[in-house]
């Protein structure tokens, strides 16, 4: 029988980020899928602001930013106008490094992963098609089938349900995955076309009987639209083309439609597994939730998902650390999925339902209210961390006790611009560990604190920049692997009651 420290069911984003960081961290994976090749088609598109820094951590970011397309306005469209351009371009100046959405699609994300992870001696298996499990208490054993129909059982410490809204580890697992599907047929299509909304900017029409947006991609032309098919019940003799689309909606926006590279229908589901952990397996990405296309958080929470995951997998299988670091896990990352299911929820129904309500909402108060709203600095801050999801925070988890200034444990670690008088205190994360940060000088207490318990500290030069991200001169801030605030203060014997009551063991030890 063979053996692995962690077996990853799912070669889709999610899984291959965790793949990726896994490996950088020192832990043996396998990876498998039971589809023979990547995906071809470009299906999620919206990169976030924190998935580009976590990606920094592992020297991803910048790849993606050279290949991408930064998402910078958007248009609201009724009945044929323009009603209204919101700009994003510098929503997120100061907060992150990565101030905008990067518009980047899924298959070629995929083979970005793909090529990283063999670059590091890790090849996806396909097709390999996970067909159930055995979690025995000291180890799991997985079954699988190769494409020749052989079946073969590998024993792993962990496993990883990275196997899409379908998933066959959740279904072995029997934790459910409540929720429903909306009524309305979508289409997708990846288009080559002209006119004033082919722009690279994204366009939405919100007109009453047709819905779109169009999603800039990188060329010349090159877009994304998705909408409602109406009556689709008239063609369900045959597979609906682009020609059942409603034609009336692009004639309005002005939009001729030169070549339609990919054509697709889908229905959206809104759905939460119960658990994201059972014993020795874990669920990540669609495996554990699925949610409407609003906001593009799908593939970006997934992401977060994996690489929330990866240091604490690798924590307790290389460094020692206690098993129910793993039970931080869960509690972190289904908070966060349970508010974006219900809010993309209550989004969508906006944007989609045929109320008479909902239409004047659509059509007469979001035209003319976000843009007024978009003008305020204030509300252009909230959205942005909202939707670049830098406001993710965790000061509920286990791992996260005290504050210093107004950054509480659990918080992302703010980013502070470097100028000529200080680094970039991102820099540091790149070594994937436990780390603490100091803004000021750290006390004595503190430093030898860090030296007794293993830890690396960076201190920066205080700017006012730092105090207006909310850190407090000479706090010390011990830095999780993945980039958030574990513990907090100035008090050294809080902070090494934190690193005993956590095991914490720095890969650098």
């Amino acid at each position: 029988m063979s053996r692995s420290d962690v077996l990853i069911a799912g070669a889709g984003p999610t899984g291959l980020i965790l793949a990726l960081w896994l490996t950088r961290l020192g832990v043996g994976v396998r990876i498998v899928d039971k589809v023979g090749e990547p995906g071809t088609t470009s299906r999620a598109l919206g990169v976030q602001a924190r998935t580009l820094e976590l990606y920094a951590q592992v020297n991803l970011a910048d790849a993606l930013v050279e290949r991408g397309h930064p998402f910078v306005a958007a248009n609201l469209w009724v009945s044929g106008k323009c009603v209204a351009r919101i700009p994003f371009g510098a929503m997120g100046e100061g907060i992150s490094r990565y101030p905008y959405m990067l518009i980047f699609p899924q298959d070629e994300h995929e083979r970005l992963l793909i090529e990283r992870l063999g670059a590091l001696g890790v090849t996806v298996e396909r097709p390999t098609e996970l067909t159930g499990f055995e979690d025995r208490g000291e180890r799991v054993v997985v079954r699988m089938r190769k494409s020749d129909g052989s079946e073969e059982a590998c024993e792993a410490s962990y496993l990883v349900g990275c196997d899409g809204a379908r998933s066959r580890v959740r279904e072995v697992l029997n934790t459910g995955f409540p929720g429903s599907t909306y009524t309305h047929l979508f289409y997708v299509a990846d288009a080559i076309g002209r006119g004033p909304a082919m722009n690279h900017e994204l366009h939405v029409a919100l007109d009453l009987s047709d819905f779109m947006a169009i999603f800039p991609m990188k060329g010349d032309g090159h877009a994304r639209f998705i909408g409602t098919v109406k009556d689709p019940a008239a063609d369900a003799g045959r597979p609906l083309e682009w020609s059942d689309v409603s034609g009336s909606v692009l004639a309005r926006l002005g939009i001729a439609v030169e070549r339609i590279n990919w054509f697709s229908t889908y229905h959206v589901h809104h759905r939460l597994a119960a658990h994201f952990r059972a014993g020795r397996v874990f669920l990540a990405g669609d495996a554990g939730h699925i949610h409407s296309p609003v906001g593009a958080q799908g593939m970006n929470t997934g992401l977060g998902d994996a690489m929330n995951l990866a240091w604490k997998l690798a924590a307790v299988l290389k460094e020692g650390a206690p098993d129910n670091l793993l039970d931080t896990y869960e509690p972190e990352r289904i908070a966060f999925a349970k508010r974006l299911v219900a809010t993309t929820d209550r989004a969508f129904q906006i944007v989609t339902s045929e109320s008479a309500s909902a239409r004047f909402i659509r059509t007469h108060v979001v035209p003319r209210l976000m843009p007024y709203a978009f003008s305020f600095r204030a509300m252009q801050r909230f959205m942005f961390r909202t939707i670049s999801q830098t406001a993710i925070q965790y000061r509920d988890s286990a791992l996260s006790m005290g504050a210093a200034g107004k950054v509480a444990a659990g918080d992302r670690l703010p980013w502070i611009a470097p100028d000529d008088g200080g680094g970039d205190n991102y820099a540091p994360l790149r070594a994937l560990d436990w780390q603490v940060h100091v803004h000021g000088a750290p006390s004595a207490a503190i430093a030898a604190a860090c030296a007794r318990a293993g830890l690396p500290v960076h201190a920066f030069g205080w700017r006012d920049a730092a105090g207006a991200a909310g850190l407090a001169r000479d706090a010390a801030y011990l830095v999780r692997p993945d980039g958030y605030v574990g513990w907090a203060g100035v008090d050294a014997g809080g902070l090494q009651k934190y690193v005993e009551a956590f095991g914490l063991r720095p890969r650098a030890v």
